[in-house]
């Protein structure tokens, strides 16, 4: 079979592949956005707990953390109510064999008052994470330090790496999926200009953003500012880490890579260049030699079939040449990829947790059979869409690979699952096990497609082996011609210029012959007038003949006759024209491509089969991103173990919540606003409410009545009245409010300003575990 399509409408290709990226786009805004509070490392535990009030200064702070961070001096920072930093600024390691814990020492003599402990860590996968809480001494005060808003890891910098993240394993699957479809399934599409593309094009995406994820660490798990790229220091505490190691790998291994990719393009696509390429050369020479006589032609028989029983004589070697080259690329790609892969498995989820002995060499597993399957099967787009025809033994060996690489990736995905997920209610309460819910979708979805893709594949025929040579010929000439049409393009220009230069200078020569000419027929004439006047008068005699014209005129009209003979061909309109030449060639192209395009339109078979097979790549870019977005999440498994071990003080720990809701009752003195204030807003721990009542001028004022309570709906919990204590004019007093569980809980306010006139005010306030 010859799978055609060389020049497909671009439309169709392109609407589908925007609608991919929209779809990766919503994924990314709606699941990307908040990355940087999916951190894998978790704060499970701290000494002082947050909200607590402590009757003397501790001697220091302490942190607990789900799995091994790497901190520096400046990572734990306590600040008294203005702001002002008081611990000591020397990180203490406490962790044990199980036990992950950090501190920083605390002067003696702290005054009471709320202190603000802010912390930062990067994380044994190589995400950065962060935190903040206050706790008290003695008694909480008026004022604490403010909290970091912006968590590490985001803002644009944060954007910017997880951008450059999802682009590096793009990368990753065109450049090992793309030559693996070449060494594996089809050696001729080394010689195809589209497939070239794409295997280059991967080896420069994941070159570029190796380097800018290099630069980029710096800000991304200290500062936040871009700006910070450029520090050098920086620079070099990163390669000193695990991450960063780990990047530089990979632009080690790249450099292998390239060094694959020129071979692969090189001698392994001249190998397997067809016979018959250099044949039209090889005919024009000896129909030359045939025109110099019967000896010539005898001479050049006896040549070809020397050179006939030669290439017999070298069929065998060639054979065994390609044999080895295809296993020596074949070995080394394997060793480069697997390689690369370990890059992301050395720092990513499956370096930390459970079992890491076997999950690194799972994962390692798991993406090269994502590289196999995808970028396989880009490389079969491009070759179908873009490039010469393809074989049906192609496809069929690309399909083998590609159902070897699902069963890798189902044993693997599920393995990496349950060492991520743990529980089956996980997949559905966190965020980490919806993800994998969509993931698993999307690949169900391209597993059916891939199906139909084989479904096409059985039912195209097999075409003759000529028509197979044949193609593969016309794709050389055709990679040929695309290779020398910009040298003609510049030869064209060339000429042109050149051209117009000698149009130029023709011109000035005869501008300056027709000046000569002037110049000699006024001579011509002077001088005959004057020979008229000093030569006496003629005897008389016959007249001249009617259109006779006197010797001097004959002198006279010489010069007028020299451009006469330009009129006749020069050597200069024998010359061929460049511009001219590239022009038919380029028409000639524009034809076969139109004919290659009915033919292919014409097999409904083959159409089908391109369809199914972009439909395949639409999905696959979904799942990319879904994956890529998947390895910022925080596991399931860990996300449970924070729940069941913090106690109210991970790093979604509540923090106190004050909320100004202005009220009209309608009637007399009506009108007001309540402050409420809820500590430390957490549940499964007592909270205390402060209320007070002010009328529109600021002033303490009394009602007659105000109640409150608190409702959960999305578990259905509440109302939760409140009672409350009146502790002074417009003063209101709660404490001991339990509040079950975390979330967002809605707060009702009543307020009865008279006998008659009352009014409830709803609003939302966040709960913290």
């Amino acid at each position: 079979m010859v799978t055609t399509g060389l020049r497909p409408r671009r439309s169709a290709v392109l609407r589908l592949l925007v609608v991919a990226l929209a779809l990766a786009g919503a994924l990314l805004g709606g699941l990307g956005g908040a990355a940087p509070a999916s951190a894998h490392a978790a704060l499970t535990g701290s000494t002082p707990a947050q909200g607590s009030v402590a009757d003397r200064a501790p001697e220091q702070v302490t942190l607990t953390f789900s799995e091994g961070v790497a901190m520096g001096d400046d990572s734990i920072r306590v600040l008294d109510p203005q702001g002002k930093r008081v611990d000591d600024g020397k990180l203490r390691n406490l962790s044990s064999d199980r036990v992950v814990k950090y501190g920083a020492g605390l002067p003696s003599g702290l005054r009471d008052g709320t202190y603000t402990v802010a912390w930062q860590a990067v994380s044994a996968d190589s995400h950065p994470v962060s935190g903040a809480f206050t706790f008290s001494v003695g008694a909480p005060s008026k004022t604490s330090a403010p909290v970091p808003q912006q968590e590490a890891g985001g803002g644009l910098v944060g954007a910017l790496y997880g951008i450059a993240r999802y682009l590096a394993y793009a990368g990753f699957v065109l450049l090992a999926g793309g030559a693996a479809f070449v060494v594996a399934c089809r050696p001729a599409a080394a010689l195809v200009r589209s497939v070239q593309r794409l295997v280059v094009y991967g080896w420069a995406l994941l070159t570029g953003t190796t380097v800018v994820m290099l630069l980029l660490r710096t800000p991304y798990t200290g500062s936040g500012d871009l700006a910070d790229v450029f520090d050098l220091g920086g620079l070099q505490q990163v390669l000193l880490t695990k991450p960063g190691a780990a990047l530089v790998s990979r632009l080690l291994l790249l450099a292998a890579a390239a060094l694959f990719v020129a071979v692969l393009f090189g001698a392994f696509a001249r190998a397997h260049q067809p016979a018959g390429a250099d044949e039209p050369e090889e005919t024009g020479e000896v129909a030359e030699r045939g025109q110099r006589g019967e000896a010539d032609e005898r001479g050049a028989a006896d040549a070809e079939d020397a050179a006939e029983e030669a290439g017999a004589a070298d069929t065998a070697e060639e054979a065994r040449r390609r044999k080895d080259l295809t296993f020596g690329l074949g070995f080394g790609g394997v060793i480069v990829a697997t390689g690369l892969a370990a890059t992301w498995a050395m720092a990513e989820h499956a370096s930390t947790g459970l079992q890491p002995a076997v999950a690194m060499p799972v994962d390692v597993l798991h993406l090269l059979a994502v590289a196999a399957w995808l970028g396989g099967l880009a490389a079969l787009v491009v070759s179908l869409y873009w490039g010469p025809p393809v074989e049906r033994a192609a496809v069929r060996r690309f399909s083998r690979i590609a159902f070897g690489s699902v069963v890798v990736l189902v044993a693997t995905g599920l393995y990496q699952s349950w060492r991520q997920v743990g529980t089956w209610r996980a997949l559905t309460d966190t965020a980490y096990g919806r993800l994998l819910l969509i993931k698993v979708a999307l690949v169900v979805v391209l597993v059916g497609i891939a199906w139909l893709s084989r479904q096409w594949t059985a039912r195209l025929a097999e075409a003759p082996a000529g028509e197979v040579a044949a193609a593969e010929l016309r794709a050389a000439e055709d990679a040929e011609q695309e290779a020398g049409r910009e040298a003609e393009q510049d030869a064209a220009k060339a000429a042109g210029q050149e051209e117009r230069e000698a149009e130029e200078e023709q011109e000035e020569e005869e501008e300056r012959e027709a000046e000569k000419a002037t110049v000699g027929a006024s001579a011509t004439t002077a001088t005959t007038a004057a020979a008229a006047i000093a030569r006496p008068a003629p005897k008389s005699g016959p007249a001249p003949k009617s259109g006779s014209t006197p010797t001097s005129d004959h002198s006279t009209s010489a010069p007028h006759g020299t451009p006469a003979a330009d009129d006749g061909p020069s050597a200069d309109d024998d010359a061929p024209d460049p511009a001219r030449a590239a022009q038919l060639a380029r028409q000639q192209a524009a034809v076969r491509t139109a004919r290659t395009k009915r033919q292919r339109d014409a097999d409904p078979e083959r159409l089908g089969l391109r369809r199914s097979v972009l439909a395949e790549a639409a999905v696959a870019v979904v799942v990319l991103v879904v994956t890529t977005v998947l390895t910022a999440t925080e596991p399931a498994r860990t996300e449970a173990a924070v729940k069941a071990t913090s106690g109210g003080q991970s790093a979604e720990a509540g923090r106190p919540q004050t909320l100004t809701i202005p009220f009209d009752t309608g009637g007399p003195d009506g009108k007001g606003t309540a402050r409420v204030r809820l500590a430390p807003g957490s549940s499964g721990r007592a909270n205390t409410l402060q209320l007070r009542i002010t009328d529109p001028s600021g002033k303490v004022r009394d009602v007659p009545e105000v109640k409150v309570s608190f409702t959960q709906k999305a578990k259905k919990l509440g109302p939760l009245s409140v009672t409350t204590r009146h502790t002074g004019k417009g003063q209101w007093r709660a404490g001991g409010i339990q509040l079950p569980v975390p979330g967002k809980w809605r707060l009702s306010l009543v307020v009865r300003t008279s006998d008659i006139d009352q009014v409830t005010e709803i609003k939302n306030v966040k709960i913290g575990s």
